[in-house]
């Protein structure tokens, strides 16, 4: 049997620390005239419907930030290009930008802008175009997003060209829609969007940016096989010293951090309760059958020379591939959850369960 002696819930707690700290925090500026539908927008992309129950507070006359505990992004909500005053609008707004971009933390940076069009409306107006001159003048990336759509007829192009500054556009229609002749038009856009969205955002929110989302799954496990990775080197590297039967205790931390890890960048909401619960008392026991498999590597370790190097070699194989696979049943139990449940964070009870599924699976 395997003996812990450690502290599991100091292990489980400084998970959950690193788990949050590495996943970080994204923030996206959204601007558009009043009716583009940004906040179904914002609903239909990111997880707890945010928009509707996300907290908000000013952080100037015409822009609000949201938040929602457990989900790692804020949503500045920028209202106003219709009003006679844009300037003075623009102005305000040019200021907290600046404000912000001046922050010595990258975390206080606003890190990608959505410039929402809608396509009915058949036109780009001059506080659009001043808007993103404005955002691309502090090296924000902007995306032009064209909301309601219908019909493109070209405007797609039309606003390509009037708004040259742009990272890239595309068309969105965050809902069904049903029209008069009873054809319904299903949503379109939102993965595209994640994707380009991405593409634009600095490599230290893409973590955060992928958890917040929810309609992209392959993100998602994307992000998460590089933990595993991560996870099942250090692993490897623990096991391949010459110590009998030193990694078998050692690994647990990094196979739970690879758990806490994960869980984040599908954006649950884990405390340490859940990792107690959902994870601790699993990987304990997987532990256990970790240490029967590896029984014949440590002994060789009690070989000098020679034995102890072979030992340590088949040791590091053998921690690389068990906390591959347990990592790799984690990615795929939630990935069930997510796509049954339609892209909304399943229960602890539910993730426990799929869990030891996968788990018992593992040889």
């Amino acid at each position: 049997m395997v003996t812990t002696n450690f502290n599991l819930e100091d292990c489980v707690k400084e998970a959950c620390r690193q788990a949050f700290k590495e996943r970080g925090h994204i923030n996206v500026l959204i601007a558009g005239r009043t009716g583009v539908s940004k906040s179904t927008l914002i609903n239909s992309i990111f997880q707890g419907n945010f928009a509707t129950t996300g907290q908000g507070r000013p952080v100037t006359k015409y822009t609000e930030e949201i938040k929602k505990e457990g989900i790692p992004i804020s949503i500045f909500d920028t209202r106003g290009l219709e009003m006679a005053d844009f300037a003075s609008t623009l102005g305000t707004l040019r200021e907290f930008v600046r404000e912000r971009s001046n922050c010595i933390h990258p975390a206080q940076h606003i890190h990608v802008a959505w410039i929402c069009i809608a396509e009915d409306s058949r036109r780009v107006e001059k506080a659009e175009e001043d808007l993103i001159k404005m955002l691309v003048g502090y090296q924000i990336p902007v995306i032009a997003v064209i909301t309601k759509a219908r019909s493109d007829n070209g405007f797609r192009d039309t606003v390509k060209q009037l708004l040259p500054l742009v990272s890239n556009v595309v068309r969105i229609r965050a809902i069904s829609e049903k029209l008069d002749e009873g054809i319904v038009l299903p949503p379109m856009g939102l993965k595209e969007l994640v994707e380009l969205t991405m593409q634009v955002i600095p490599q230290g929110t893409k973590r955060a940016f992928v958890a917040a989302q929810k309609v992209d799954l392959e993100q998602k496990k994307s992000q998460s096989h590089l933990i595993v990775g991560s996870a099942a080197v250090s692993a490897a590297g623990i096991a391949a010293v010459p110590i009998p039967f030193a990694e078998v205790v050692a690994i647990v931390p990094i196979q739970i951090g690879m758990l806490a890890g994960i869980s984040a960048t599908f954006g649950l909401s884990i405390d340490r309760a859940f990792l107690n619960t959902v994870i601790g008392s699993i990987i304990i026991g997987a532990g256990e059958r970790f240490a029967v498999r590896n029984i014949a590597s440590n002994l060789l370790k009690l070989i000098p020379g020679l034995g102890s190097i072979a030992g340590g070699a088949i040791s590091a194989v053998t921690a690389a591939t068990f906390t591959t696979a347990i990592g790799e049943a984690y990615i795929t139990a939630l990935a069930m959850l997510f796509v049954r449940q339609n892209g909304q964070e399943p229960s602890s009870e539910e993730v426990a369960e799929a869990f030891k599924r996968e788990c018992s699976a593992i040889k």
